[in-house]
């Protein structure tokens, strides 16, 4: 299994960005996804997750500025992001919890993708 995120870049403050986190290979089904974030100097944190009932959770920092979806069909999840400030910079990294053709459950990471807010 493999998670290819993508859409990072550098966003002035108050811009929108929006990433997308594909996930492809031996997969039955995909539980949870998520996307964490790691500041410099930081530890990494959870974002935002959805459930594959689509139920959302988000970071108290992030609430009503970004929106967690996915799109069951095509194995992709994503991270739209609006209003940002620069405390928002950092490597964001997709997370999926999936069930593989094998009967396997386990945590798959995409290779992150550097989202730079600038003021």
């Amino acid at each position: 299994v493999q998670l290819q995120a993508s859409g990072g870049g550098l966003v002035q403050a108050g811009g929108s960005l929006g990433l997308a986190c594909a996930a492809s290979g031996n997969i039955f089904k995909i539980n949870t996804m998520a996307w964490y974030r790691q500041a410099p100097g930081k530890e990494r944190e959870l974002v935002a997750i959805i459930s594959a009932g689509g139920s959302t959770n988000y970071a108290d920092s992030v609430k009503g500025r970004f929106a967690i979806s996915r799109d069951n069909a095509k194995n992709t999840g994503y991270l739209q992001m609006s209003s940002l400030k620069p405390e928002d910079t950092a490597v964001y990294y997709c997370n999926a919890n999936i069930l593989t053709m094998t009967g396997a459950v386990i945590d798959y990471w995409g290779q992150g993708t550097l989202v730079t807010v600038s003021s």
